[in-house]
């Protein structure tokens, strides 16, 4: 892979590499609902099914997602989120914070996430893991290692 600009590597630009296509978003969304079948996703998401298998082929080859036979079924194939996919929800919770702030226009944001923890109306933030302050992007200076 070339760099974006000589000598730097970019975790966006890796990041990218693998993420950078709106199905895979919308696949992983799906998947964080619950979704975990070929046919489920291909009703919800009404995507061409060769589309959909390519997707699915490197999400399962990059280690997001798991491909296993249905317990109860073994002609079917489940998808599951692995860890390194689990790990992914704070982008689809950006994504989705951005698109309500931006997108939603006068009938408001489509969904309402509810924290299991407290009951309340998820409104997710970006917090510095140390002081646990908020962090925007004025507030972060970038050091290269």
């Amino acid at each position: 892979m070339e760099p974006l600009a000589k000598g730097r590597v970019c975790s966006v630009e890796r990041t990218l590499d693998i993420l950078g296509d709106r199905w895979i978003f919308l696949i992983l969304r799906e998947a964080y609902f619950k979704v975990g079948y070929y046919d489920q996703f291909i009703a919800n998401l009404g995507i061409a099914t060769n589309i959909l298998s390519n997707r699915l082929k490197a999400l399962v080859d990059n280690g997001i997602m798991a491909r296993e036979k249905d317990p109860h079924d073994a002609r079917r194939i489940r998808y599951s989120l692995t860890q390194k996919g689990l790990d992914l929800y704070p982008i689809i919770l950006a994504l989705m914070k951005w698109g309500d702030r931006w997108l939603s226009g006068s009938e408001g944001p489509p969904l309402t996430l509810i924290h299991k923890g407290c009951g309340q109306k998820l409104s997710p933030i970006t917090c510095c893991a140390y002081c646990k302050a908020e962090v925007t992007a004025r507030d972060v200076e970038p050091r290269h290692n």
